[in-house]
């Protein structure tokens, strides 16, 4: 239970914050080589969620960046404009669209090394370094999403 007498933390001493604020910097790191690649970083995500597994339901892709379907479709259809990706009708049920690569779509993952090698120089981490950061990062999250967390559950 809070403690009504007890004030917060200063700000820069509240995780939350750190790990807001270093969300912030990253994605600026990031801005300029994803707007040379022709992509958002939630475009983005949603690549690297096909460069894992080609072929996925958008419900499937919505479940693994823990976001609503209805958000996923309007950047589908802004990566198939663009030609990184091509949507189809499952044809066992027609409710469903399933998401392919195009070989423009494939060829971006090569290209996107750059994000990770921005982050390594710009860090100051070794990549040992950022591993554990990153496996720390991703424990604290199911830490909180295992205690029932409000926030839908994130792989």
């Amino acid at each position: 239970m809070a403690n009504p007498g007890k004030a917060p933390p200063p700000l820069d001493q509240q995780l939350c914050f750190s790990l807001y604020s270093t969300t912030i910097a990253i994605n600026r790191l990031y801005k300029p080589m994803l707007d040379s690649l022709g992509v958002t970083y939630p475009q983005y995500l949603v690549l690297s969620t096909l460069w894992e597994r080609d072929g996925q339901m958008i419900s499937a892709i919505a479940d693994r960046l823990a976001l609503e379907p209805s958000t996923i479709t309007p950047l589908m259809k802004r990566l198939e404009s663009a030609g990184f990706v091509s949507r189809q009708r499952n044809p066992d049920n027609e409710r469903q669209v399933q998401v392919f690569l195009t070989a423009k779509g494939k060829d971006l993952r090569a290209q996107s090394s750059c994000l990770t090698d921005a982050l390594l120089e710009n860090s100051g981490l070794d990549v040992a370094g950022l591993i554990a950061l990153n496996e720390q990062i991703q424990q604290l999250r199911a830490a909180l999403v295992g205690k029932g967390s409000a926030s839908k559950a994130l792989p």
